[in-house]
């Protein structure tokens, strides 16, 4: 699946390889903290709400809404000359929100609460980037 849109290589730290390596395979990994149990995006190597080191990988549903959007038609740097494209965040049904590309749909299908499911979008260099189009 290719949306067109760039696809710069993430760079991996030891905090995220788990999840870079899972998108590879299709799957969306989010970090929980096994000491308050929230889930959280981005992420990281503390609890960004209780500051607990003890943390593990919950496979969220790759389902969520849209909770903001805009029609970007003007890019810099690698988007710089794509055209119009869609950008915002989702609020996934595990509770985190992440900013992602929203792909597959034209400006007037976009809208706050709508139904979204996660696209994993191959980088080529064992890893994936998340898109996100209408459920």
């Amino acid at each position: 699946m290719s949306s067109g849109l760039p696809l710069g290589v993430p760079k991996r730290q030891p905090e995220t390889e788990h999840f870079w390596n899972a998108t590879a395979q299709g799957r969306l990994l989010l970090p929980r903290c096994d000491d308050c149990d929230s889930v959280f995006w981005y992420p990281r190597g503390i609890c960004p709400f209780c500051s607990s080191l003890r943390l593990s990988w919950v496979e969220a549903s790759g389902r969520g809404r849209i909770y903001s959007w805009t029609w970007n038609t003007r890019g810099e740097g690698d988007f710089s000359g794509v055209g119009p494209y869609a950008i915002g965040y989702v609020e996934l049904e595990e509770g985190p929100r992440l900013m992602t590309n929203f792909i597959d749909v034209e400006p007037s299908q976009l809208a706050v609460d709508l139904p979204v499911t996660v696209v994993f979008e191959d980088t080529g260099e064992g890893s994936s980037l998340l898109r996100f189009r209408p459920a």
